[in-house]
């Protein structure tokens, strides 16, 4: 055999071998857009580089190696992120979103991964009850579009609890207004709520009636397909060692 016909042969042979490499793969591998909150940390926050991050965010990506496909984070606002869902602005919810039923007459939930209580924050040395809170007019902040703040307006306020609630983009930012006088308290998941009390001068005074929740990952209702991987995702990753290195890492 001709020299000339063995280096079209050998360049042949290395193009089906690139063709059929890893890269290759991942050049077809179904890209999932993830919507996040921008600020809920430890679930899922924007790092000082501008990244994503947090426990969802790289529990997620776990899953998406594992199961396959790759998925990229799309900060937004949280009050507006089911109907982002629902328009296919994005593919799924993986930001520690609480599995209720007015959600899920509207989108799927993955099986749940983490359970959460509802807390008042408040600073370090107030003095206020729970009940003193949520009375007297006193002024109780909340994020707005979440399940504690919809409770809140109507099991609490609608039913005579004498106190004003505040709405904010984030459960950070009523913390900050909890510290600076604006507000006596702010209502939020106790996964937040604990990170605050690592950051800030604040303790979690108790509870205020609503009862535990749970997270799920949210994707539409036709997309069958994509809540199986991401079910099986979480089954993998809950049994892994990566599983407790997130917990330990981010503390939720």
């Amino acid at each position: 055999m001709g020299k000339k016909i063995m280096y079209v042969i050998a360049a042949a042979l290395v193009v089906l071998v690139c063709a059929m490499s890893p890269a290759s793969y991942a050049a077809d591998q179904k890209v999932y857009v993830n919507g996040i909150d921008a600020n809920f940390p430890p679930f899922a926050y924007v790092d000082q580089n501008g990244k994503p991050d947090g426990f969802d965010v790289k529990a997620l990506e776990w899953i998406a190696k594992e199961m396959g496909f790759k998925v990229v984070h799309k900060p937004m606002d949280w009050d507006g992120i089911v109907v982002s869902l629902t328009s296919k602005k994005i593919d799924m919810i993986a930001s520690g979103m609480s599995i209720n039923e007015k959600r899920k007459q509207v989108v799927n939930f993955t099986t749940p991964y983490w359970k959460i209580a509802q807390v008042l924050v408040a600073p370090k040395d107030s003095k206020l009850t729970a009940d003193q809170i949520l009375s007297g007019g006193n002024k109780v902040g909340v994020q707005r579009g979440t399940t504690e703040a919809n409770w809140m307006k109507e099991n609490l306020i609608k039913k005579g609890k004498n106190f004003e609630l505040v709405e904010y983009d984030s459960a950070p930012l009523a913390v900050e207004d909890v510290l600076n006088g604006r507000i006596v308290a702010a209502a939020m998941d106790d996964a937040p709520a604990k990170d605050a009390l690592r950051k800030k001068p604040v303790k979690i005074v108790g509870t205020f009636g609503m009862e535990d929740e749970e997270f799920g990952y949210a994707v539409r209702k036709e997309d069958k397909e994509l809540l199986a991987k991401l079910n099986e995702g979480l089954k993998k990753l809950m049994a892994s060692p990566y599983w407790e290195e997130l917990k330990t890492k981010y503390k939720p």
